[in-house]
C-alpha cells in the first residue's frame, strides 16, 4: 500500500478545527475547495465551495441499483476491495465489520464497499461474501460497476489509489483506506483500514460527525 502520498495530500488540504471537548469538535473538510463570490444585500461575500463525492449509480449485492441518493441524510464510510484479494482486503473488511457492528441499525450510518474486480465479483458472489461476513441488511452496501468508472471514482474523488497491476497481489494495486463522508457528501477523514488504532479513531470521528450534524 502506498500510504505516504495520500496522507500528505490530505494533511495539506484539511481545514483543521479543535476543541477541548469532543462535543464541541468539528472534523476537517478534505479535498479541493473553491472560493466563490456572492452578492448579498449589495455586499460581496466570499464563500467556500467544498468538493463533494459526485453522483453515482452501481448495483449492490442484492442486484439492486444503488445511487448517491440512497445515502442522503446519512454519513457513510467507503472502501475499495475485491473478493479474491490475498493481501489487505481480508484485514480491512474484518475491521469494517467492527464498524458495522458498532453502528448496526443506526439509520444515520451506512457503509459502502466498491469492488475493483467487477469481472469476477458478481452480485451473487458479493452477496455470499456479505453473508459470510455476517452482514444481514443493506446498511453495508457492496457495489459493482464498470471497472474504469470505479477506478476514476476512487482516484479522482475519494483520493484512493487503485490500478491494475499484473505483478500485484491478485492482479491489482490498491490502498486499504476507509474514507468518512458526511451527509453533504464531503470527505471528512481518511484512515488506514488495516490499522486497529486508525479504525478506532474513525469510529470516534464518526461519533463527532454525528453529533456535529445533529446540531
Amino acid at each position: 500500500m502506498k500510504k505516504g502520498t495520500v496522507f500528505i495530500l490530505v494533511a495539506a488540504m484539511a481545514l483543521s478545527a479543535c476543541s477541548d471537548h469532543q462535543s464541541d469538535q468539528k472534523l476537517p473538510i478534505l479535498g479541493v475547495r473553491k472560493l466563490i463570490e456572492k452578492i448579498i444585500g449589495g455586499k460581496t461575500i466570499i464563500d467556500t465551495l467544498f468538493k463533494k463525492i459526485p453522483p453515482f449509480q452501481f448495483v449492490n449485492q442484492d442486484s439492486m441499483a444503488v445511487t448517491n441518493r440512497d445515502f442522503d441524510g446519512r454519513i457513510y464510510v467507503a472502501d475499495f476491495f475485491f473478493i479474491s484479494c490475498p493481501d489487505v482486503c481480508p484485514i480491512i473488511q474484518r475491521n469494517m465489520l467492527t464498524v458495522y457492528q458498532k453502528y448496526k441499525n443506526n439509520p444515520q450510518v451506512k457503509l459502502l464497499s466498491y469492488t475493483i474486480d467487477p469481472n469476477h465479483d458478481t452480485p451473487s458472489k458479493l452477496k455470499n461474501y456479505a453473508v459470510e461476513l455476517g452482514v444481514e441488511d443493506s446498511q453495508w452496501e457492496f457495489l459493482r460497476g464498470q471497472k474504469q468508472a470505479v477506478f476514476a471514482l476512487a482516484k479522482n474523488d475519494y483520493m484512493v489509489s487503485v490500478d491494475d497491476d499484473t505483478k500485484g497481489p491478485g492482479g491489482f494495486a490498491h490502498e486499504g483506506f476507509f474514507v468518512l463522508v458526511d451527509k453533504e457528501r464531503r470527505m471528512r477523514g481518511v484512515y488506514d483500514g488495516t490499522n486497529v488504532q486508525e479504525v478506532n479513531k474513525l469510529m470516534k470521528d464518526m461519533d463527532i460527525l454525528l453529533s456535529e450534524q445533529d446540531k
